[in-house]
């Protein structure tokens, strides 16, 4: 049976992983500075992530939300007292998508309205109203857009206050540092428009942190850099560092009630092991602030690189835009250096999206291999 022919892959067989490196069926080792789309938070195959999982599979490994898993309050707490979101509610699910469909209904609930406001470039997941609320025409489906969904200019504060006060909006959901759509980022001024906006029009103000979540951008969530307050944060890769893990944080304004939201797999013993041994390798080696200096360094060397036009995101969600497309760069890196590197919706960013454990050293090579290929 043949695989549905879906994703353009380079020629690499991963059979093992350590840290900051994955190695190939060839015997090749490559550093992966790109983790997976920013899933891999801690590095592969930390010892505190094999030790919680294999303790956690010799008791159990999964039953259903039907009765009491004291793990998903240990996380909740543990995110609680991390993020210092306070008072907010944990519902977990099993990816990034699911986490924003979740964000979504619950807006709608929430409000009573169905519409919703995202914004150009944006990436908020492949399937139902995630994906109609993402800005990429080609993946959205006849079923998809049958949703409601407007689409905005970053900072075009005229036509959001417009857009909102028609009664009919249940969400706005914006990225506080893009992701797939190439690491652009809100001023100060449009994201503290936005929180008030939604609050002056009984609109739920949804910060997407799929990706720039758990530290990654120097703060435990990206929106923390604005001093916003969100009604819902949606949160998924980085958070189980491969383990599908993904989950919501409602503001406790937002009342649950039995059956409102659902899932099978999420919140599973083996997800919340998952996501603790990331919050505890974050806490103990202080990967948040790593991330910020690392990417303050990686921000400096960058700006003696030619070619390069804009130095884009922050922490260890990264990019440098260059002035022509880098797909063939991104190969010649994987193949002449055996360096992983991302891309994005526009063609010329190069992304980089390493663990958070990465050192100066690593960079340094990455910077040594784009020199010879610029």
């Amino acid at each position: 049976m043949p695989l549905f022919d879906v994703y353009p892959l380079y020629d690499v067989t991963p059979v093992r992983a350590k840290g900051m490196y994955v190695y190939g069926a060839d015997g090749k080792k490559y550093l992966d500075l790109y983790g997976g789309h920013a899933v891999i938070s801690i590095g592969h195959q930390h010892p505190v992530y094999k030790r919680r999982l294999r303790k956690q599979l010799s008791r159990i490994g999964f039953y259903s939300n039907a009765i009491h898993n004291p793990l998903q309050v240990q996380l909740a707490n543990e995110i609680e007292a991390q993020s210092g979101c306070e008072g907010y509610q944990l519902f977990m699910c099993s990816s990034g998508a699911e986490a924003n469909e979740n964000a979504l209904k619950l807006a709608s609930f929430y409000t009573g309205k169905s519409k919703i406001v995202a914004f150009k470039n944006s990436f908020h997941g492949r399937t139902s109203a995630a994906v109609a609320a993402t800005d990429t025409p080609k993946i959205i489906a006849p079923l998809n857009a049958q949703q409601d969904v407007e689409f905005l200019e970053f900072g075009d504060e005229k036509a959001l206050i417009e857009t909102l006060k028609k009664g009919d909006v249940c969400a706005v959901i914006i990225e506080a540092i893009q992701g797939v759509g190439g690491l652009d980022m809100p001023t100060h001024e449009f994201m503290k428009h936005v929180e008030k906006s939604c609050n002056e029009t009984n609109t739920c103000f949804i910060a997407d942190e799929v990706q720039s979540g758990f530290g990654r951008s120097g703060k435990f969530f990206a929106f923390q850099h604005y001093g916003v307050t969100p009604d819902i944060i949606s949160m998924a890769k980085g958070m189980g560092n491969g383990f599908p893990v993904g989950g919501i944080l409602a503001h406790p304004k937002i009342k649950p009630w039995y059956g409102m939201l659902g899932t099978t797999f999420g919140g599973n013993h083996l997800a919340c092991q998952a996501s603790l041994a990331v919050l505890e390798v974050l806490k103990k080696k202080s990967l948040t602030t790593h991330a910020e200096a690392l990417g303050e360094a990686f921000m400096e060397r960058s700006k003696t690189l030619k070619g390069v036009k804009l130095i884009k995101g922050k922490g260890l969600m990264l990019g440098l835009e260059f002035d022509f497309e880098v797909g063939e760069l991104r190969k010649r890196l994987i193949y002449n250096h055996g360096i992983f590197t991302g891309g994005s919706s526009n063609k010329k960013l190069l992304r980089i999206l390493p663990p958070l454990t990465i050192e100066q050293k690593h960079f340094n090579q990455f910077f040594k291999a784009l020199e010879q290929e610029l």
